[in-house]
């Protein structure tokens, strides 16, 4: 066995709301083994229960001074949620490693507590949920209600549809977490009520921690069912359809937001009708490329894939980064804010991509004007997205008096204008650009829900609406543009090819002077030669008529 202090350190957090007839069985069947393997302690939190919870804990920590064992009341009732919130937070400020929840009210085992453990031990996952739904046939045999059952069922299948899941279950109370996860996740700002557990798989799945599930024996007795199952199925119904909205970007929900990184939610959509699987097919294979505001770098790695030569501008470094030497030596990259100055050259790319760029600058009129100051005669292939503000979503928040910014979707935060398909446009054409085509983007369902058959048929009847409606129903506005050369750079140009059409012209004419002169100098001899002929006629007579 190890030493105390080298065992993980576990909190067996019970929460207890009215339990003074469980309590203290619930107490005496977590197995010592338990405390052998980890440096245990035990907190019983109840929440402001009007019975003698509170004081048979108490009694029962008195009673057995070799358990570690802490016993608080809440002096206000918090919520089944509200509770958790405090239990979470004793185990993150006292240092624990783990901690596992089970109810006072016996519903769950303790007794597999140790086997529940082993994933978090052996570091292969940060969540472990008891299911009670793994084993077939072994809820029912265990007493649940029929109606429980097929509610958790129901609720469990359009959950796991909506989040892109393969749960076997949504709904037990049975948990054990990673305080390193718990603390990296936003659950204080999640419901007291009893759709937290929802709320907190939704936070653990958004911050791509890993949840595993292990089957647990059912067991419902005498207790007094403190859950009202149609609120609570709508509740939970509300906060899982909210999540698939803020993964879409639609409707930003901080209590959803996991992501560490500010670009971290800048991945790519790919695979399905998206902004970002028309842009790398407008750029055909081996071309030369500039990614303008690249983000991580997730499309330069695809356009490498097209054997492209690649150029990325972003203001940070990419966080991806080319995997051998061949692919290193294609990409070259400009550190730089874009609201500056342009210092990076456009001339050598004839495939300029600015993709979820535009939105972001403080005077996009500027950035493009300067950008066309760079070029030439040779063409330019312009592919711009950006968000359409007049999506039908934002319409309807907007008259329900809802305009919120957050991290992700249209009202991202980070944007300081906004576009509709009109105002992109003119700006495109007052800055010199000639649209060849534009196009609505559709919401990405699968990157929101997960790729199935929910999202890819959302998808489909968004793509089917576009076409009735382009302004209305379009996520995001896909262009693609011909760069026009700046006027300065034509009148520059012009001077120079006039000048050189002036020096051409006068060598031309000097030219046929010079030849125009000889010319007339070989008439000059023809006609002294015929004078000379003449006179000699002259001669040649008088002598024949004096001979």
């Amino acid at each position: 066995m190890l030493e105390k202090s080298d065992r993980p350190r576990l909190l067996i957090f019970v929460i207890a709301y009215h339990a003074e007839s469980t309590l203290r069985q619930v107490l005496e069947r977590v197995p010592r083994a338990i405390f052998d393997e980890y440096a245990c302690e035990v907190l019983v939190v109840d929440d402001a229960s009007t019975d003698r919870t509170f004081e048979i804990g108490q009694d029962y920590r008195h009673v057995h001074p070799e358990t570690p064992m802490t016993v608080l009341r809440n002096e206000r009732n918090q919520g089944y949620g509200g509770n958790q919130k405090v239990g979470y937070t004793y185990a993150i400020a006292e240092k624990f490693d783990f901690v596992a929840m089970i109810h006072g009210d016996g519903q769950y085992a303790p007794e597999e507590l140790p086997r529940l453990m082993e994933p978090l031990r052996d570091g292969r996952a940060d969540a472990v949920f008891g299911s009670r739904m793994m084993v077939p046939g072994a809820a029912r045999k265990g007493g649940m209600p029929l109606y429980k059952f097929v509610g958790n069922k129901i609720l469990t299948r359009a959950q796991n549809a909506l989040l892109g899941t393969r749960l076997s279950e949504f709904h037990s109370g049975y948990r054990i977490y990673s305080t390193r996860a718990l603390a990296r996740i936003p659950y204080r700002l999640n419901s007291n009520d009893f759709h937290f557990d929802t709320e907190i798989i939704i936070q653990f799945l958004n911050a791509k921690l890993t949840i595993e599930e292990l089957p647990i024996p059912t067991y419902y007795g005498d207790e007094i069912c403190r859950v009202n199952g149609m609120k609570y199925a709508k509740d939970v119904m509300v906060a899982t359809t909210k999540n698939a909205l803020h993964r879409a970007g639609v409707l930003y929900q901080r209590r959803f937001d996991t992501e560490e990184q500010e670009n971290a939610h800048y991945d790519l959509k790919l695979g399905y009708a998206s902004s970002h699987s028309w842009a790398l097919e407008a750029v055909p294979p081996g071309g030369n490329v500039i990614d303008i505001g690249a983000g991580p770098g997730g499309m330069a790695q695809e356009l490498l894939g097209k054997s492209c030569n690649v150029a990325v501008v972003d203001q940070f470094d990419l966080s991806v980064k080319p995997t051998d030497i061949e692919d290193a030596s294609r990409i070259k990259v400009f550190v730089q804010d874009l609201d500056e100055a342009p210092k990076f050259d456009v001339r050598p790319y004839e495939h300029l991509l600015l993709l979820d760029v535009i939105e972001h600058l403080k005077s996009p009129e500027q950035f493009l004007e300067r950008l066309r100051a760079q070029f030439d005669h040779e063409p330019k292939h312009l592919v711009l997205t950006t968000p359409n503000i007049a999506f039908v979503v934002q319409r309807l928040m907007l008259l329900a008096g809802q305009f919120n910014y957050g991290k992700t979707g249209i009202l991202d935060r980070t944007h300081t204008r906004l576009f509709t398909f009109r105002s992109i446009r003119q700006l495109l054409e007052d800055t010199g650009f000639r649209i060849k085509e534009i196009r609505g983007v559709p919401a990405p369902f699968p990157k929101a829900l997960g790729d199935n058959v929910v999202s890819r048929f959302a998808l489909n009847v968004n793509l089917a609406l576009i076409r009735v409606s382009k302004t209305l129903f379009s996520y995001q506005i896909f262009i693609e543009a011909e760069g026009t050369p700046d006027m300065h750079f034509v009148l520059a140009n012009t001077k120079e090819s006039s000048a050189k059409r002036e020096a051409k012209r006068q060598r031309t004419t000097n030219g046929h002077a010079v030849l125009d002169g000889t010319v007339n100098g070989q008439n000059g001899h023809a006609a002294l030669d015929g004078r000379m002929n003449g006179h000699a006629a002259t001669l040649g007579g008088g002598g024949n008529g004096s001979r």
